[in-house]
C-alpha cells in the first residue's frame, strides 16, 4: 500500500491576540497533518480556534493577533518564514481560502466572472480574454445555471446559493494544492448545504486538491471527510479517522460532543448537554483546559497538559486517562 504523502504540517503553533483586557491564547500548541489529496475536518465549539488556526496558515492573522511560535511546513516549506511577497504569490494560487460569508467576501464593483478570472491573470499570467473564458468554464463545473450570463452579474444579482459557488470557482481557479474551507455552508439553507457539500466532493474527486474543511458540525464532518481533528479552547484534544471518531470517541470532550447530536434515537428525548461553558482564554484553566468540564479530571488534570499520544493505530488523543495505557 502506497504512504501518504504529508501535504501540511502544522507543527506546536501558537497565537496570541494582544487585547486591551489581556492576552487571549487562541491558539496552545496546535499540531496536525493533512495528506495529499485528503478531506480533514476541523471541528469544535465556536471561539475553539478553528478560524485562527485557517488564517495562521494563510499568514493572515488580523492585528492584534501575533503568531508567537510553531512551524506550519506546506509541501517542505516553512510558510512561517516566507515574507509577504512571497506568501502573496502562494495565497490564491497553491492555497486558497473560502470564507464563511460570501457576500462580504466577494468585491461588489466587480463583476463574478472578473473576480474569477483575476487570479489566473495574476498568478498564471494569462490575457484577460483567455483568463475570462477559463473563468465561465470554472462557473459552469460549480453547475451555476447560465455560466456565461451569471459571469457578467455582480454578487448582489446572484442568491446565497449561488454566490457560494461563485467564492468555490474563485478558490479553485488555479487548482490550488490545498484548499481551506471556513463553515462556507453555515449561511445556506439545509437544501442548497447539501448541493454545496455535494460539488465540493465532486471538484475534489477531480482535481486531488486537499481540503481543510472548518465546521461545527459533525454531520457535514461525516458526510464529506476523510479524517478529524477535534478542538477544544485552542488545543488539539483527538485525531482520528472519521469512522473511528463516531464509533471510538477517546476524549470526554469528544464523546459528549457527539452526545449532544440529535439522531433517531433521541427524537422526542431530550439531547445530552455539555456541562459548563467553554472558557475565557485570556485566563485560561491550568493544565487541560476541558478539566473544569469533565466529569473523569483528575488532580493531574488540572496540573499538568496532556500530551498527543496514538492509542489506537492513527487515532491520537491529548488525556491523562490514556498517558498510562488507559
Amino acid at each position: 500500500m502506497k504512504a501518504k504523502e504529508r501535504l501540511l504540517k502544522v507543527e506546536d503553533l501558537k497565537v496570541h491576540f494582544f487585547t486591551y483586557g489581556g492576552v487571549v491564547e487562541a491558539l496552545d500548541g496546535v499540531s496536525f497533518d493533512l495528506f495529499r489529496s485528503e478531506v480533514l475536518g476541523l471541528v469544535g465549539e465556536s471561539g475553539c480556534g478553528k478560524s485562527v488556526t485557517a488564517l495562521s496558515i494563510m499568514r493572515l492573522v488580523p492585528r492584534p493577533g501575533r503568531i508567537i511560535s510553531g512551524r506550519i511546513i506546506f509541501d517542505g516549506e516553512d510558510l512561517l518564514k516566507k515574507s509577504e511577497k512571497e506568501m502573496y504569490k502562494i495565497r490564491g494560487s497553491r492555497i486558497s481560502l473560502i470564507f464563511q460569508d460570501p457576500t462580504s467576501s466577494l468585491n461588489p464593483l466587480f463583476t463574478v466572472g472578473y473576480q474569477v478570472a483575476e487570479p489566473l491573470v495574476y498568478h498564471h499570467r494569462m490575457g484577460f480574454k483567455r483568463a475570462w473564458d477559463k473563468a465561465v468554464q470554472i462557473l459552469a463545473k460549480t453547475r451555476i445555471p447560465d455560466p456565461p450570463a451569471k459571469a457578467r452579474s455582480y454578487p448582489h444579482e446572484l442568491s446565497g446559493g449561488m454566490r457560494q459557488r461563485s467564492m468555490i470557482a474563485m478558490a479553485l481557479a488555479c487548482q490550488p494544492d490545498l484548499l481551506i474551507a471556513d463553515e462556507p455552508t453555515t449561511n445556506l439553507d439545509v437544501t442548497v448545504e447539501r448541493q454545496i457539500l455535494e460539488l465540493v466532493k465532486d471538484l475534489q474527486r477531480e482535481f486531488g486538491t486537499s481540503v481543510l474543511w472548518i465546521t461545527h458540525n459533525l454531520g457535514v464532518i461525516a458526510e464529506l471527510c476523510n479524517r478529524v481533528v477535534v478542538m477544544y479552547a485552542g488545543n488539539v484534544v483527538e485525531i482520528a479517522e472519521v469512522e473511528e471518531i463516531f464509533s471510538h470517541p477517546l476524549h470526554p470532550y469528544t464523546q459528549k460532543l457527539l452526545k449532544a447530536i440529535p439522531s433517531a434515537q433521541t427524537v422526542g428525548g431530550k439531547l445530552e448537554e455539555i456541562p459548563g461553558t467553554v472558557p475565557k482564554l485570556i485566563n485560561p484553566p491550568s493544565g487541560c483546559r476541558f478539566h473544569p468540564r469533565c466529569p473523569a479530571a483528575t488532580d493531574v488534570c488540572r496540573e499538568e497538559k496532556p500530551s498527543m499520544i496514538e492509542v489506537r493505530a492513527g487515532h491520537f488523543v491529548a488525556c491523562h486517562l490514556y498517558s498510562s495505557g488507559g
